[in-house]
Order: C-alpha cells, then sequence, then structure tokens
C-alpha cells in the first residue's frame, strides 16, 4: 500500500540500517527547492557559470569521436589519462603524486565510503572536527563508527585540543585510526586551517599513529591567496587526500579521487570493485576533455569572482539587516558562512519559522555527530544571485529578531550551546573567539 510506513521486511535488516535516517540536509531540499523560498540551504556550485554552449560542443565530440571507449567499462582505479590530469590539478596545492596512486572514484563522497570501509570496524572511533561535514558523519555512521569531535577556531582545527582529545580516548583504551579534516575553506564553519597549525596537527597524529584524511574539495576557491599547500604536500605518508571536480567543473559528473599510499590504494580499487565494479567512464572521458580543451584555470578565476561578489553580498546583508546579537565569519574562499546564535536560540526549533517566512538555511546539529550545534547554522552562498541573498538574509533576520523577542520574554530554551568556530563578525565589529567546549 503506498502512502505508508509500515515495512514488511523491518525484522530482516541488519543492525546497522535500523540507524540509517536522512540527513537534516536532505530532508529540507524538499521544502528548499520551491521557487517562493530562498535557499541558503545547499551547496549547489553556480554550473550556469560554465562555458555550456562549448561544454556541449566538447560533449558530443566525445561520443562522435570516442564513444566506443567512453560508452564502455573502464577499469575499477579509473582512467589513466584522467589520474594524470588529476595529479596536475593537485600540483597546484603542492602536491607532487604519482598517477599509478590515484583511485578515481564516484564523488569524493564514494571515497569517504570506501576508506571506511577498508580501515573502520563497528565501534571503531573517528576524530572530526566539531562542526564537520555531514556527508562524512554519514559515511562513518553507515560502518558503525563513533565520531569524536575536535573544537575549531578561527584558525581551524586545534592542535591542543587535537592531542587532548586523542590522550583521553588513549587512557579510556579506545582506538582511534582516522582523523578527518576539511582544512580549507571548512563546509560547514568556512574557516580554514592556518599554515602555522599545519604541521603541528600532522605531528600530533603521527604521535598517536592516526591516519589523517584530507577532505579538500574547495582548495582552489579561494578568493584572496593563492592555494595552501595541501596537508599531503607537507607528508607522503599518514595522509589520505580525497578530491572532486563537483566544485571545480560540474557535480553532475560525479567524478572524485583518492590519493593514497600503494598498499592502500590496492585496498580501495578492491573496495570500488565490489561497490560499483568501475567508476562511469562517460563522466571520466568527460572531465579529460574538458582538462585537455577548456581553459579550466581561467574558468577557476571565473568561479572565484562570482562565489566573491556573493560572499560579499552576504555579510554586507548580514552587516544590514541582522539584529544583534548573532555574530558570523568571514570566510576567505569556499561556499558557506557559519552564523551563531545568542545562547538559547535553537536553530533547528527555529526552521519552521524560517520556512514560513520562505527562507531555507541548515541548522548547526545536522553537523555534529553527538546533537550539538543547536546554537548555529551554515548559510551557503554559493547558488543564489546577489539580490536573492540579501532578501534571503532579510527574511532569516525577521525570524531571529522575532526569536530574540520571545526568548527576551520567555527565557532561553533548554539547550547546550556548541559550534565555535570563526574569527567572527557582529554587526561589523571582530573579535576573535576562543575554542568552543570539546565534545566526546
Amino acid at each position: 500500500m503506498t502512502g505508508t510506513t509500515h515495512d514488511d521486511h523491518s525484522r530482516s535488516y541488519a543492525a546497522r540500517a535500523h540507524g540509517m535516517t536522512a540527513s537534516e540536509v536532505r530532508a529540507l531540499f524538499s521544502v528548499a527547492n520551491r521557487p517562493e523560498v530562498v535557499s541558503l540551504a545547499g551547496g549547489m556550485p553556480f554550473v550556469a557559470a560554465l562555458p555550456l554552449d562549448a561544454v556541449g560542443s566538447m560533449l558530443g565530440d566525445l561520443v562522435t569521436d570516442r564513444g566506443v571507449s567512453a560508452l564502455q567499462y573502464s577499469t575499477a582505479q579509473g582512467d589513466p589519462v584522467l589520474r594524470e590530469l588529476i595529479c596536475t590539478v593537485m600540483a597546484l596545492e603542492g602536491i607532487d603524486a604519482a598517477p599509478q596512486d590515484v583511485v578515481v572514484t564516484v564523488g569524493s563522497q564514494q571515497g569517504l565510503d570506501l576508506i571506511s570501509r577498508v580501515f573502520l570496524d563497528p565501534g571503531d572511533v573517528v576524530v572530526a572536527e566539531g562542526p564537520s561535514y555531514v556527508g562524512a558523519l554519514a559515511a562513518f555512521a553507515a560502518i558503525e563508527a563513533e565520531v569524536v569531535h575536535v573544537p575549531m577556531d578561527a584558525d581551524g582545527l586545534d592542535p591542543a585540543a587535537l592531542a587532548a582529545v586523542l590522550e583521553r580516548l588513549l587512557a579510556a583504551g579506545r582506538r582511534v585510526k582516522l582523523l578527518y579534516t576539511v582544512p580549507a575553506f571548512h563546509n560547514p564553519a568556512g574557516v580554514s586551517l592556518a599554515d602555522s597549525r599545519r604541521a603541528a596537527v600532522l605531528e600530533v597524529a603521527a604521535r598517536h599513529d592516526v591516519i589523517v584524511i584530507e577532505d579538500n574539495p574547495y582548495g582552489l576557491l579561494g578568493f584572496d591567496e593563492p592555494p595552501q599547500p595541501a596537508l599531503r604536500s607537507m607528508t607522503p605518508t599518514g595522509v589520505i587526500y580525497l578530491g572532486t571536480f563537483s566544485k571545480t567543473f560540474a557535480p553532475g559528473f560525479r567524478v572524485g579521487w583518492v590519493l593514497a599510499p600503494p598498499a592502500v590504494r590496492d585496498k580501495l580499487i578492491l573496495a570500488s570493485e565490489a561497490a560499483v565494479l568501475c567508476p562511469p567512464t562517460f563522466s571520466q572521458f568527460a572531465v579529460v576533455s574538458y582538462l585537455q580543451t577548456q581553459p579550466w584555470q581561467e574558468q577557476l578565476k571565473v568561479f572565484r569572482e562570482l562565489y566573491r561578489e556573493r560572499r560579499d553580498a552576504m555579510l554586507e546583508a548580514l552587516h544590514d539587516l541582522m539584529p544583534s546579537g548573532p555574530t558570523w565569519n568571514h570566510p576567505a574562499g569556499g561556499f558557506y558562512v557559519w552564523v551563531r546564535l545568542p545562547d538559547g536560540v535553537d536553530s533547528k526549533a527555529m526552521m519552521p519559522r524560517a520556512i514560513a517566512e520562505r527562507v531555507a538555511y541548515i541548522p548547526g546539529t545536522a553537523f555534529y555527530a553527538d546533537g550539538g550545534g543547536a546554537d548555529a547554522l551554515r548559510l551557503s552562498f554559493c547558488y543564489p544571485p546577489p539580490d536573492r541573498i540579501r532578501e534571503g538574509v532579510r527574511r532569516l533576520a525577521t525570524v531571529v529578531e522575532a526569536e530574540l523577542d520571545l526568548l527576551h520574554t520567555f527565557g532561553p530554551a533548554s539547550h547546550t550551546p556548541t559550534g565555535r568556530p570563526g574569527a567572527e563578525h557582529t554587526r561589523g565589529r571582530v573579535r576573535a573567539d576562543s575554542p568552543g567546549p570539546e565534545l566526546a
């Protein structure tokens, strides 16, 4: 019967399936995509900025000239030419890599899944920034691993806090295998790991025999400075690097990659064969054609300028329209602004009122494995044009102001505030924030 939640197979599911739930991000899409709603929620790249006529011609030529190969199976490791070109892309972030150590994946999300399958047993611990990318949290949860968050501040992951968390877990007899980090223009926090901290983070991880998973979808989308050297560029061992063309070309092709040491690479290939047999050949050939025939580095400049304009529109609107109390950071790249609300305002509880005002965002709780983040929310500036961004912030500001009025009248809601990254702005005033409370 349609329209019912009854499940005749519930007693047959694996134990892990009972914990599978839709993320708050995905659950919002059906509402956020309504035309009357200004969505500041999803991190969708603005693919309309691509030279679509040229890309269309390129794809037509690909089918005409190489269709017999492009429409066939490929290898589980990925097309050799694409892997060579991926090494050229990574060189922009200082990475010296060999094509044979690259595994092509169905987006970097599949890379996260493969790494989880290869390294994690149920009950193993992954340490990750608090807040952390929702897709990574889902991948770790699917394998029944536990995520323990480490505080961030304006300079990203705090090495001293990381060491303290690892030492506490070690003393408790917990096995920590992976450190998951988004060091450049973090999703969702918008901050980057400072150069002065990068070596320290790697040293702490190496001392505790923890493998670093560097997820770097936004590294080439900085607005003001050249790309920071990736963590992987600082050491050939101890770091497994995840990359993607979803943010720098087009997410619809679902082409990502993992750069891993040879022994790990071989395990990832076997895991990929079991999962998808091979990544989509046509998508791989499309990316090869794009990198070989299109001025892709010039296109990166187009994206940077476009996203810089939209970031500026969001920050200006927040400064002009948001009531006193909320604070936000000033991202130097990427897609996101992380907003903190005053104690007592719950971003998840506020969502229905925001949707009623026809604006959408992602509550901070989506980015914590332990239910934290109620006093924060993520705003995305990558997709709406500047005028829609300003209108969305205006609508959001009315919701926040109403929440603050309720707070003043009835007192704070009962929740534990978390989520503190960023050098934050309050109505245009800048202050350095201290690290948030440690989450375990």
